[in-house]
């Protein structure tokens, strides 16, 4: 056998341990409690989108699946921790949309690279901020707004709930597509930016539709649109901007479920599936349904490719409104 031979033989016996060690691994898996990591306070989206999932784990699994919250710097400490964590499958992330893609183009220095640190799972839910009016403001539709946006330059105030959230990417992403001039005033959370928008002290505002919709059922306040590419299933009478002349609009929110990035295949299989199989249950979607959010249940190379493309389509909107890189 020459050298060359024997360090491809050596290479294939080495492979082959690698493949049954992960076979092995998955069929013991879990062998201990399993952590789910949320990055922000308990009793928000994060827990109730992963709550009803650890539980029915536990079942399944006939291991303690626990919900830990480690919030913090803009949600980047819980996520530094699922990445620093050893990849076995016993450390899990439940992430929101921000701290995988957005706080790439917010932020100069990451603890962590999201695309090369962490192994995607599967994209749980979705939702998308919606787009309201106060019931003075004469428009009932996207259509009406954009004319009366044009008709008066630069009048019209639009609120969000900060810099570089979601709902102020909708829209500039908004004033850029459709050629109208608004002006955007950040607010600190949902809160006061609904305050003011109830008041009329500012007349469009973009919000979850957690918020927004029993203002909107009690006729306090008009949905226009929500941002994402499809209607949600919580507003079905809500058009999607992408409706109104705009093919492509999507700004979007979701949660995605994460492992470090050196985790065996097979055991990263194996947790995709028993997940796919709790989120797709009749149960879960509802529950989901009541916060506004659709169940997705993705495969793990699809959250990878919204990943990617969320970051290309941020940096974009970034360069274009001049959000700079803390």
């Amino acid at each position: 056998m020459t050298t060359t031979q024997r360090r491809l033989w050596k290479g294939a016996i080495a492979a082959a341990a690698i493949g049954l060690a992960g076979i092995a691994g998955a069929q013991g898996y879990p062998s201990k409690t399993v952590r789910f990591v949320i990055t922000y306070p308990m009793g928000g989206g994060s827990e109730l989108t992963v709550r009803p999932i650890a539980q029915k784990l536990t079942e399944r699994w006939g291991q303690q699946v626990i919900v830990e919250s480690r919030p913090g710097g803009s949600a980047m400490i819980g996520t530094d921790f699922v990445v620093r964590s050893p990849p076995d499958g016993h450390t899990l992330l439940l992430s929101a949309s921000s701290e995988v893609s957005m706080n790439v183009v917010l932020f100069k220095k990451m603890p962590y690279d999201p695309v090369q640190d962490l192994q995607p799972v599967t994209l749980v839910t979705r939702t998308a901020p919606v787009l309201l009016a106060h019931p003075s403001l004469p428009v009932k539709s996207v259509k009406e707004l954009i004319a009366l946006a044009r008709a008066k330059p630069g009048a019209l105030n639009y609120a969000s709930i900060g810099t570089g959230t979601p709902q102020h990417f909708a829209g500039e992403l908004m004033k850029t597509t459709f050629r109208i001039q608004m002006t955007h005033v950040p607010y600190k959370g949902a809160a006061p930016a609904l305050i003011d928008l109830l008041g009329g002290h500012v007349p469009i505002g973009l919000t979850a539709p957690t918020a927004a919709i029993p203002h909107i059922q009690a006729g306090r306040l008009r949905a226009l649109a929500v941002t994402s590419a499809q209607r949600l299933g919580a507003l079905p009478d809500v058009p999607a901007i992408a409706e109104s002349g705009a093919p492509g609009f999507d700004i979007g929110q979701w949660f995605a479920i994460w492992l470090p990035a050196k985790t065996p295949k097979e055991v990263a299989r194996k947790i995709h599936a028993d997940i796919a199989a709790v989120v797709q249950s009749p149960e879960y979607k509802q529950r989901q349904l009541e916060m506004a959010s659709d169940v997705v249940g993705s495969s793990p190379e699809t959250l990878r490719s919204l990943q990617k493309s969320d970051i290309e389509k941020y940096r974009k909107l970034a360069a274009a409104v001049g959000i700079t890189p803390e």
